[in-house]
């Protein structure tokens, strides 16, 4: 889970979502240009996505709080079971959990009104996406949100 090529997979969902590759450009721009990001599924293990995603966005000077119901801190931070025991709102939900999960963790997000997440590669399923669009949740998948905002930088 994490950044790197699209799965073939992944890659046809979002050509799909996506029509254009501004269309894309535009909710990337949207997503970062916000300032308050959850990083669910974000991990203790330095060479995990999910503490390389945590890092990368709060050194870019985003806030960013960690989620993840096995630990209590990371670098000294504190991490949070859930979205919903966040002390403030994000304006986007970074997910970097399995495909079963992120589905629970869009559910979450649509409960709690959070409408721009981003999927990493491999967090999405066609019934995530599926239930994003039916939702109207603004989603983002198969582009990794490090080498998106690396390009903008």
């Amino acid at each position: 889970m994490g950044c790197g090529e699209p799965t073939p997979r992944s890659l046809s969902s979002l050509e799909a979502k996506h029509s254009s590759t501004s269309a894309l450009e535009k909710l990337v721009k949207d997503f970062l240009r916000q300032k308050i990001f959850a990083v669910v599924g974000a991990s203790r293990e330095a060479e995990k996505y999910g503490h390389k995603i945590y890092k990368n966005l709060k050194a870019k000077g985003y806030k960013v709080y960690p989620v993840n119901p096995k630990t209590r801190e990371i670098s000294g931070d504190p991490c949070y079971p859930s979205l919903a025991e966040l002390p403030e709102k994000p304006d986007v939900v970074d997910i970097v959990v399995p495909p079963p999960v992120a589905f629970t963790v869009v559910k979450d997000c649509k409960a709690l009104g959070l409408e721009r997440i981003w999927l990493q590669p491999s967090s999405e399923s066609q019934d995530v996406l599926r239930y994003c669009a039916q939702e109207g949740l603004k989603c983002i998948h198969g582009v990794c949100i490090m080498e998106e905002s690396d390009k903008l930088a």
